[in-house]
């Protein structure tokens, strides 16, 4: 399944926004199927959620923010890398 890693501009966040947010988006993961949630990062100085999740399709990432009302910048399909593949 291709990885994806979604910006998102969210502004100053509070703990408990964040809280939030991430339980909308799992109850809306709940609901579907393709798709999978692996690890988000938080910039307070940009403003900006960084998100990693697994998806069949783009359609799908774009649908989870939708149905989750969360913002969505853009994503791009990534490959990941290790430090250990380069010794």
């Amino acid at each position: 399944m291709p990885k994806y890693l979604i910006h998102r501009t969210v502004g100053a966040m509070s703990d408990e926004e964040i809280q939030a947010a991430g339980e909308r988006s799992n109850d809306v993961l709940a609901q579907m199927s393709g798709i999978r949630w692996m690890r988000s990062y938080y910039s307070a100085d940009e403003g900006k959620i960084y998100c990693e999740y697994e998806a069949l399709n783009l359609e799908l990432l774009l649908e989870h923010a939708r149905r989750a009302g969360l913002p969505f910048d853009g994503a791009s399909v990534v490959r990941e890398l290790d430090p250990t593949m380069f010794r």
